[in-house]
């Protein structure tokens, strides 16, 4: 039975978690499993925190969803890190700007950071 997409929006890998998490292990397929596997070992933060900090980096106003997505999933550490995931430099930012979104990730990465000891 074909299925029919009602919507399409981009989701963090936080979110991914969760979903395939509800939809309980037992109801998955390989794809689905290895796909839920990546999402737990990949995930950086909950996914409650995720959309909070998607909502903020949205606020800002700077970035486009697709951006914000991938920038909520990586956890970039640096300007430099950031400003790989803007088209590797065909979309040009200010320099302050990439600093406030530098400085909303910074209170994310220092609760995982020092969550995990890596740092």
């Amino acid at each position: 039975m074909p299925r029919k997409i009602l919507k399409v929006q981009p989701v963090t890998i936080p979110e991914a978690k969760s979903i395939l998490e509800s939809l309980g292990e037992e109801n998955l397929d390989q794809f689905q499993r290895r796909s839920l596997d990546y999402a737990t070992k990949m995930s950086y933060l909950k996914p409650d925190a995720a959309r909070k900090l998607l909502e903020e980096l949205r606020a800002e106003g700077i970035l486009d969803e697709e951006e914000i997505v991938q920038i909520v999933n990586i956890m970039p550490r640096s300007i430099e890190e950031i400003r790989m995931f803007l088209g590797g430099g065909r979309k040009i930012i200010e320099t302050s700007k990439l600093e406030k979104i530098l400085s909303i990730l910074n209170k994310y990465n220092e609760k995982i950071f020092r969550k995990v000891n890596m740092f």
